[in-house]
């Protein structure tokens, strides 16, 4: 990936010699590259960013001033152990975004997934998992050890507890503090959060059909209407619909809900 092609650094950054920059990645002025960064092809640092290793940053990204990537993150049992942050390609890190290295006492790696758009002051702290074409509003703030699924979005200034899973396609309205696990599908706000519906619109756009959003409602009655327990409304679904993959999303967030679902 990485051939040290420094045409696009300008003169005023500072890279450390021994970074690698694959072709077309350019570095603004006052940025700084440290020691183990590597950055794929295409990839825009722009000007006053701080990128720290051991990191690596996949193709066409673009990280805008002042964020600060791959620092050692807030964890007071963090001893400087080298632990490791991984981005993927084509996302967009607006200004002032933090995301921090991972700890041994988990796997020792943050991630964050493709396509995705982290807006300004956005925070995600170590040990994260972030997947594919999630929206991260202004302020956003990811504590230690979450998860957010694919498509999902947190609206700003949301809020979400360490160890919570934020499933696929769910959505946070801004404002919410999110202190147990939003199932696949489903739309929260609150302080703290609760469930307000199947997350429709966002499923439309994604061009989820009539049939299975009606399937989907339907799921998400037998999770929150029925007085199921979690483990009842499991074993419901998956005798309800067997050979409907989009409910898989659903039932995988509920097994997976260590600390409990919103209700």
């Amino acid at each position: 990936m990485a051939t040290n092609d420094w045409s696009g650094v300008h003169p005023q950054a500072i890279v450390d010699p021994s970074a690698k920059l694959a072709d077309n990645v350019t570095v603004g002025p006052w940025s700084y590259i440290g020691p183990g960064v590597e950055i794929g092809e295409g990839t825009e640092i722009l000007s006053h960013v701080v990128v720290k290793g051991p990191t690596v940053i996949g193709r066409n990204n673009r990280i805008f001033q002042f964020s600060s990537i791959g620092e050692e993150c807030q964890d007071k049992k963090y001893a400087g152990e080298p632990t490791t942050l991984v981005i993927g390609d084509n996302n967009v890190i607006r200004e002032n975004c933090t995301i921090h290295r991972g700890t041994v006492q988990d796997r020792g790696e943050t991630r964050i997934g493709s396509d995705n758009l982290l807006m300004a002051y956005v925070h995600v702290a170590h040990d994260c998992t972030v997947g594919d074409n999630t929206i991260l509003a202004n302020c956003a703030t990811l504590a230690g050890h979450v998860t957010v699924g694919d498509f999902a979005i947190l609206g700003g200034g949301t809020m979400v507890h360490q160890f919570c899973h934020i499933g696929p396609h769910s959505m946070a309205a801004g404002g919410s503090i999110v202190l147990k696990d939003i199932p696949a599908y489903v739309m929260a706000s609150g302080q703290s959060a609760q469930p307000h519906g199947l997350n429709a619109e966002g499923l439309k756009r994604r061009g989820f059909s009539k049939d299975v959003l009606l399937v989907l409602r339907r799921a998400y009655k037998t999770v929150y209407r029925q007085g199921l327990t979690t483990e009842q409304a499991v074993e419901e679904l998956e005798s309800q619909y067997p050979d409907v993959p989009e409910v898989r999303p659903l039932i995988d967030s509920l097994r997976g809900a260590d600390r409990g679902i919103i209700r």
